[in-house]
Order: structure tokens, then sequence, then C-alpha cells
């Protein structure tokens, strides 16, 4: 099975605050550093950094340098990685001292995509292999579309959620990874148990992973469902943690491990995650998951 992320690359300014900033109040941020991040970025880092061999697909500017050395460095194929004349998409992150966040997405050369360069790259690929998605980069229902007409199988995080990703097909997902927010939005209920059997009911051959930060996560198929409680830690960053652990339970998957094991370890690699500041600097190595509370 051969791994593809078409996904975001993003830089990420990142400013230290005491609180996140309200409507019409301004206040001064104790620092301000910039690092490479995306949520494509960081899937990609984390399924590296568990052991899978993956491609990335994405549009990077000019400005790009830092991005596409970030994937070297993990040992990514950058082969259908293209560079364009819009600036590569930024990110304004705020980081609170409780280590909660808030996110400013400029989309940039993320939003540039063709369907002429989709087809270029998915043409490298086929039936069993695997493409994974995230709602920062245009045209993700043709992606979609596009991987189930050749027999992909597709992994999806519809985050941000908004009309677009409204507009996909998930029926054609095979895993679908939602937060409470995300799930409460496709499913209109507020209780997790609720949430899982009313996306089994609208999509009954989807493969669910629903997280809820300290209070864990659950996977759900057509016929089980298991949950898997979150590791405790002291947060100090959670920007990175959720794509940590969808990198993570992918790369457990494709290696033949049960929903359960991957649920293990993607929790255990995210609450190494949240310890740390950054995006990609706080994703763990696979060789790191057996002391998560180390920063």
């Amino acid at each position: 099975m051969k791994i593809l992320n078409y996904g975001s690359l993003n830089l990420d300014y990142v400013y230290t605050v005491d609180h996140i900033v309200k409507p019409g109040e301004t206040i001064t941020s104790s620092g301000l550093e910039v690092h490479p991040g995306g949520k494509g970025l960081n899937q990609s880092v984390a399924l590296a950094r568990a052991g899978a061999q993956v491609s990335h697909a994405g549009l990077v500017g000019e400005d790009g340098t830092m991005l596409l050395q970030t994937c070297k460095d993990n040992n990514i194929d950058t082969s259908f990685i293209q560079t364009t004349d819009i600036r590569s998409g930024n990110a304004i992150i705020q980081i609170d001292a409780g280590g909660e966040n808030s996110i400013v997405l400029f989309a940039g050369a993320n939003r540039q995509n063709s369907v002429e360069y989709i087809d270029e790259v998915l043409k490298n690929f086929g039936c069993g292999d695997l493409l994974i998605v995230q709602n920062e980069v245009n045209l993700l229902d043709y992606m979609i579309g596009s991987a189930f007409s050749i027999g992909m199988k597709v992994a999806l995080n519809p985050s941000p959620f908004d009309d677009i990703v409204k507009s996909c097909d998930f029926s054609k997902v095979s895993y679908l990874f939602v937060n409470e927010i995300e799930a409460g939005q496709i499913s209109g209920e507020t209780v997790p148990d609720k949430m899982l059997s009313a996306i089994r009911k609208i999509y009954p051959n989807v493969k669910v992973i629903l997280t809820l930060g300290s209070d864990g996560a659950y996977y759900q198929d057509a016929d089980t469902v298991y949950y898997q409680p979150a590791f405790a830690v002291s947060a100090v960053d959670t920007t990175a943690a959720g794509d940590t652990f969808t990198g993570y339970f992918l790369s457990e998957i494709t290696q033949k491990k049960s929903p359960q094991q991957a649920l293990f370890l993607a929790s255990k690699a995210a609450a190494l995650a949240v310890s740390r500041k950054g995006a990609v600097s706080s994703i763990p190595w696979k060789s790191e998951i057996d002391c998560p509370t180390e920063s």
C-alpha cells in the first residue's frame, strides 16, 4: 500500500499570550516563533515519525524552503510538491497560559490546486492505496471522488468544518477523523455515543475516529465501537495533537495493527505532543512513545 497525503503546508506564526484575544481587545504577546506546520504537513510528519513511508502532494510559494526542508528532514517524499508564485499558506496561532490555542488561517498556495495537477498526482496511485486529505486545500471534493473512483482508500479530517467540506461525499471516505465539534456538526447530537450512533446511521460503511482531547477517543466501524482513555499530561501546546493522533493511527492501521492498538499508540503520541511547544516540533518519534510525559 502506498500512502499519499494531499494536504496543506503552512508557515505557523505562533504568539504566546496570557489569554486568547477577545473581540475588540488588543493585547501584547510575550513571544513570537515561526514554525513549519499546516494540518497536511503535520500529519505527514506524524506518519513518517511513526514509521510509515508517505508521499506529500501540495503547493508552496517561493517562501516555502523551510516547508520542503522539513519534509526532507523527516524522509517524506516531496516529488509531488510544486512551487507557485503565490505566497505559502500560513497561520496566526495564539497559545495561552493553559496551552489552549486559537488559529487563523491564510490559505495562500494551498488553495491554488488545479484539476490537472490533482490528476497528474493521482495517476501514480491506485487500488488499495491510501489518500489522506484535510479541508485546508481546494478541490477537496474532486480529490475524494477521483481517489474513490480508482479504488483508493480515503482518510478525511474535515477541518475546518465549513460549507466546502459539507459538499463532499462522506460515503466515499474510509476513515473519518473528527473532534467533538465536527462530530456534532455532522450528527446534530451533543453526546459522544449519540454522535457515533447518528453518524453510523448516515454513513454505515465509514470508519469513524472521534477524538475528545482529555476525554479520550473512540473508534467505530459498522460492527464495533472501541474507547481509549487519554493519557494524563500537563498540556503546554495542543496545536498538533489531533494531527499527531491521525498520523499515528493511520500508520498503525496501514501496518495491519488492530483499531485498538492504533487508538492506544495514537493516544500516547498525542499526549507527548501536547507536552511540547510547536506543531511539527512537538510530534514525537515512535522511539519516544514509551515515555509520553517526557518533554
